[in-house]
C-alpha cells in the first residue's frame, strides 16, 4: 500500500474556478505535500515512533542527532545519518508529471540491485578491498534487512525486475548489474564499470537503509565533485543531479512515500564522496533508499508486493522523464 492514512496525505487541487487560476504548475505540488507532512510531523505521528518535529523552521524535518547507524555497507562518514560532506542538495524533490509517451528505443538504462543475497555466504570475499578512488572500501556488505528477516538483496532485485518490465516497455534496453546469477557481487567498482561500458544513459542503484526505528522516508543519493585517483565525478555531477530529482520527484507521487525525515532535511536528496559506486561512475548515476527497513511502518511497505510495484514505477518514470528531457 501507499504511504497515506494518518502519515500523510497528498494535496488536493482547487476545484472553485475562482480560487485561481486553472493550470496550475506540476512542481507545485511539492510544496503542498511537504506542507501536508510538516502539519502531520508537528501534532505528531499517533503510532508514536516518528521523529519530533524541531524547532528550527529553516529545516523543518531536520535530522536527529544520533539516528540509528546504518549497517547496510553505506555508513556515512562522521556518523551515522549526516550528508557525508559538506555539500548539501538545494531544494526538494519536484512531484513531476507521468512519464511523457514516446519510445526509449536506443537509450540505455542499467539498474544496480543493491547487494547480493548470496552475500551471506562469502563474507571473506565481499570483505576484501576495492579502490573507490578517494580510498578503499569492502567489495560489498550483505545489505540489511526487515526485523522479520526480508532482506535488502531480496527487496533490490524485486523492485529492479519489475522496474525493467516497465522500463522495456518504454522501448529502453535494459541492462542489470546482478540479477540473482553470480554466487555473490560483482564489487562496489565492477557495478560501476558495468554502466561505463554500457555507455548509458540512465543508472539508478536500488537501496533500503537500516537506520533505527522512527527514521523513515525514502532520500536519493546524489554524486558529489570528487577528483581523486581513479575517480572524476565532475562531469556528471549535474546531470545526475537533474536524474535523482526527477526520481525522487516521481517517487514521492507515485507512491505516497515522503522524503526521509533523518537525511536530507526534508528535501528527500543527499549528496555523498564516500561511494565507490558513485566516485568511479562516468554516466549520470543516482543511488535510491527506498525506506528504512528497521522502522515497523516502512517495513510494511517494503514487504508489500502492491507497493514494491509502484515503488517501481515511480524510480521508472523518473527515469523516463530524464531521458525525455
Amino acid at each position: 500500500m501507499s504511504y497515506v492514512g494518518p502519515d500523510f496525505e497528498p494535496p488536493r487541487p482547487p476545484r472553485h474556478p475562482l480560487r485561481g487560476p486553472l493550470t496550475v504548475a506540476v512542481a507545485a505540488l511539492v510544496p503542498g505535500a511537504l506542507i501536508g507532512w510538516l502539519v502531520w510531523q508537528t501534532v505528531g505521528d499517533s503510532g508514536g515512533d516518528a521523529q519530533a518535529s524541531p524547532s528550527s523552521t529553516s529545516s523543518p524535518w531536520g535530522r536527529p542527532t544520533t539516528p540509528g547507524a546504518s549497517d547496510d555497507g553505506k555508513e556515512q562518514p562522521g556518523g551515522a545519518g549526516g550528508t557525508g560532506d559538506s555539500e548539501k542538495p538545494d531544494g526538494s524533490p519536484s512531484a513531476s508529471a507521468p512519464a511523457a509517451s514516446g519510445s526509449l528505443k536506443g537509450k540505455v538504462v542499467v539498474i544496480d540491485p543493491g547487494h547480493n543475497p548470496g552475500n551471506f555466504q562469502h563474507t571473506s570475499e565481499i570483505n576484501q578491498q576495492v579502490n573507490i578512488g578517494t580510498n578503499s572500501k569492502e567489495c560489498d556488505t550483505t545489505g540489511t534487512a526487515t526485523n522479520d528477516g526480508y532482506t535488502e538483496a531480496k527487496f533490490t532485485l524485486d523492485v529492479a525486475r519489475r522496474m525493467r518490465t516497465v522500463l522495456e516497455k518504454e522501448g529502453a534496453t535494459v541492462k542489470f548489474t546482478q540479477d540473482g546469477d553470480r554466487s555473490w557481487g560483482p564489487c562496489v567498482d565492477e557495478r560501476a564499470q558495468i554502466g561505463n561500458k554500457a555507455d548509458a544513459d540512465a543508472v539508478v542503484s536500488i537501496h533500503a537503509d537500516g537506520a533505527g526505528a522512527g527514521n523513515r522516508g525514502f532520500h536519493v543519493i546524489l554524486p558529489g565533485s570528487v577528483h581523486s585517483g581513479a575517480a572524476d565525478t565532475r562531469p556528471i555531477v549535474a546531470s545526475s543531479r537533474e536524474l535523482g530529482e526527477r526520481v525522487a520527484g516521481s517517487f514521492l507521487r507515485v507512491t505516497g512515500s515522503a522524503p526521509s525525515n533523518y537525511i536530507g532535511g526534508g528535501t528527500g536528496l543527499d549528496v555523498r564522496k564516500d561511494l565507490g559506486g558513485l566516485n568511479l561512475s562516468t554516466v549520470p548515476k543516482v543511488f535510491i533508499e527506498c525506506g528504512n527497513m528497521r522502522d515497523s511502518k516502512d517495513a510494511a511497505q517494503l514487504t508489500s508486493s502492491a507497493w514494491r510495484q509502484k515503488a517501481a514505477q515511480g524510480i521508472s518514470e523518473g527515469i523516463v522523464s530524464f531521458l525525455h528531457g
